[in-house]
Parts: C-alpha cells; sequence; structure tokens
C-alpha cells in the first residue's frame, strides 16, 4: 500500500479530525446547495452498493464539480466518493495535504485507484486533469483528455461499472477573454511554461461581473449518464476494449454537456436571478 493510499485509509489524528469537521460540514449544507437550486437528474441510476467509477469534466469553477458529485452521490447512496487528485495538486504540502487528504481524495496513481477498487470504494476522476480547469475563450465545456486512458484500464481490470457526469454553469463563473493561439494567450503559455514547466497548467485572462474578478453568478447544472459496463467480451483484447470504453464514456460525457447545454439555454433562472425562482427547471 502506497503512502498516498495510507493517507486515506489510516490517516494521522490531525487529518481524522479535518475529515470529521469536513463530513459535519457536508452533512450541513444541503440547504444551502438547495438555496441555490442547482439543476440535477440522473441520480436514480446510480449503483447502490456504490461500487463504481465516476468520471467527469472539470470546469474554470472546479470546487463546484468537487463539491456537488460527492454531495449529491453520498444523499443517494450513502457513501463518501473518493477523488482521484492531479499528481501536481497531489503534490501539496502541509495543510493542504491534509486537506486533501481528509476530503478522501488521493493522487491518481495506477496503485493506489486500483486498492481503492479491491475495496469497492465510489471514486471520482477527472481525466482531462488541472489542464481542464485552465480554458481560454471557445474551449468551454471542452473535454482535454488527449487520449488517456487509465481510467478504463483500471476500470476493465475490476470490472468496474463507469458512471460518467457532466457538469454545466462552472465554464461561466469566469469568462476568458483571448483565445489559445492569440498573441496574449500564447504569451501566457509561455510564461507559465518557464515558471512551472506547463504550459497547460496557465491561467487565462479572465473576468467576472463587468471588468472585475468578482464570480459572475451562474446556476449549476448536473447530470448522471447511465452506468457503463466494462467487463470484457470474450473475443475482445484487452487493449481494444479499453479503447472502446474510454471512447464510449468520452461520448457519453460530451453528449450530456450537449444535453445540459440546450437545456440551460431555456432556463431563466441560469443566472441565479431571484426573480425566476418558481420557474426553475427541475431535475
Amino acid at each position: 500500500m502506497t503512502e498516498a493510499l495510507d493517507a486515506v485509509m489510516n490517516q494521522p489524528r490531525r487529518v481524522r479530525m479535518l475529515s470529521d469537521a469536513l463530513q459535519t460540514i457536508q452533512g450541513g449544507i444541503q440547504p444551502l446547495v438547495d438555496l441555490y437550486r442547482p439543476y440535477v437528474s440522473g441520480l436514480d441510476k446510480l449503483p447502490a452498493d456504490g461500487r463504481f467509477l465516476l468520471v467527469g469534466n472539470h470546469t474554470q469553477q472546479a470546487q463546484a464539480e468537487i463539491l456537488l458529485i460527492p454531495h449529491y452521490v453520498r444523499r443517494v447512496t450513502g457513501t463518501r466518493v473518493r477523488p482521484l487528485a492531479d499528481r501536481k495538486f497531489g503534490q501539496a504540502k502541509g495543510l493542504g495535504r491534509d486537506l486533501i487528504a481528509a476530503y478522501g481524495g488521493i493522487v491518481g496513481a495506477r496503485d493506489t485507484a486500483g486498492e481503492l477498487m479491491r475495496h469497492n470504494e465510489t471514486i471520482l476522476v477527472f481525466p482531462g486533469g488541472g489542464r481542464e480547469i485552465a480554458k481560454f475563450k471557445g474551449e468551454e465545456y471542452q473535454l482535454n483528455w488527449r487520449g488517456r486512458s487509465g481510467f478504463a484500464r483500471l476500470a476493465v481490470e475490476h470490472d468496474y461499472p463507469i458512471v460518467p457526469v457532466g457538469l454545466v454553469g462552472g465554464d461561466d463563473v469566469y469568462k476568458s477573454l483571448v483565445t489559445r493561439d492569440s498573441r496574449m494567450g500564447r504569451l501566457s503559455q509561455a510564461v507559465s511554461k518557464r515558471l512551472s514547466g506547463d504550459a497547460d497548467m496557465v491561467m487565462p485572462l479572465l473576468r467576472g461581473i463587468g471588468p472585475t474578478l468578482i464570480p459572475r453568478p451562474q446556476r449549476m447544472y448536473l447530470r448522471f449518464g447511465d452506468p457503463i459496463d466494462t467487463t470484457k467480451p470474450e473475443k475482445a483484447s484487452a487493449d481494444s476494449w479499453v479503447t472502446t470504453v474510454r471512447d464510449n464514456t468520452q461520448r457519453e460525457l460530451e453528449a450530456i454537456l450537449r444535453d445540459l447545454l440546450a437545456l440551460r439555454a431555456d432556463d431563466p433562472f441560469r443566472e441565479l436571478n431571484p426573480l425566476a425562482w418558481s420557474r426553475a427547471v427541475a431535475g
């Protein structure tokens, strides 16, 4: 068992105390979450035993999906969701590392994720990782997996159902002002690469309300898709089946995002206007 997994399964006292506090907070935020009327659908499709892998999309407002997905899964199945953190975020030290562990998160390494599956945990992964958070103009709600199939390989090896889950709303809290291939976009990528070694982790030029960085109020739209069976057919090769599972998951998630965007377009409540609460679409 790796150090990262040990931090989750055998937490030190300080992390257990933080975990208890976070669980209490999560249990008490339901009225606040309901106040903002997020649109949520597909909860009835979640396997009741909690043994499944959630595969989602990251948005610029990353805390939205990280908060809402575990919140609603817990309300339905009673199980705690284990998010797999991007390796860069998993390198956090001190309190940051303790908070990740207390929330149930671990670095998304193959051995740790496999061990969680052997314990029949509910797991959440974002194949796009941190680079899917940093979106330039025109990249909203686009998946950035770059052919990553590790999640599909693990699901196939452990016969783990995959539940695609899409969130719309998080990419509209801030508006990106420049495209990736613009002069400013290329400059910001070059600066990011020089400072961090990774041009994909750059945060583009953004604005919130007006010219400020005050977040724009936006309703969140969340949908859980049908579970995807990952059981390999007898005549299929392991590699080809992993590719099939990955591609099927990506297509299903992209379809969920398209449906949510279409639904949101006709929702008068999308910008959290209190006067439109009574007309908000429901899941």
